[in-house]
């Protein structure tokens, strides 16, 4: 039996980091007026038998606040690609110009932007549930050594409150993220 507890509260944080990183990812998907490179980055092409990146099949380039364009390096992937953006949801129509393919970023009308804003908080939604899973976790284990006799009453007071601690940082930076997202969204 070990005489005092200790919590791996870098472990809980990495977890919680790792939701806010997957929230990251998919605000980036969600487009904006404006072209970014990132709006891609959840596009997997079916490419040499594997779902990769279209990163890892072209040069993505933002030539105007309009337009991307790939340069998809092996021509015989270009329908794929262009197959991949015509699917990925992104309602994004792409041009194809040989081996380049350019993707007009049209404008977004005030319904499209309402229904990005409502994506945006259902992500926001799913990363504060992860956090609170992760929350959950450390509870769990800290009622387990409670109950082991591993950590005294005044301990485990001490850790929940660092686990509650360290989940309302993270939950407030999920709705600080939400904010700036869905003002970016917003902004015409």
């Amino acid at each position: 039996m070990s005489d005092t507890f200790e919590l791996d509260t870098d472990d809980l944080q990495r977890r919680m980091d790792g939701a806010m990183a997957a929230l990251r990812t998919e605000f980036a998907s969600l487009r904006t007026g404006r072209a970014s490179a990132s709006m891609l980055e959840p596009v997997m092409v079916e490419a040499y038998g594997q779902p990769t990146p279209i990163n890892q099949v072209g040069t993505v380039n933002v030539p105007e606040p309009r337009m991307v364009t790939i340069n998809v390096w092996d021509k015989g992937l270009v329908g794929k690609v262009e197959k991949a953006i015509r699917e990925s949801g992104l309602g994004i129509n792409p041009q194809l110009n040989g081996t380049i393919i350019m993707l007009p970023i049209p404008e977004l009308n005030e319904e499209r932007r309402r229904e990005l804003t409502k994506v945006a908080g259902q992500y926001a939604e799913h990363a504060r549930v992860a956090i609170r899973n992760v929350r959950r976790d450390g509870m769990d284990r800290i009622k387990k050594a409670k109950s082991e006799g591993t950590v005294s009453e005044d301990d485990q007071k001490f850790w929940e409150t660092e686990v509650q601690e360290l989940t309302d940082k993270m939950v407030a930076a999920v709705d600080a993220a939400l904010e700036t997202k869905q003002s970016e969204i917003m902004q015409v």
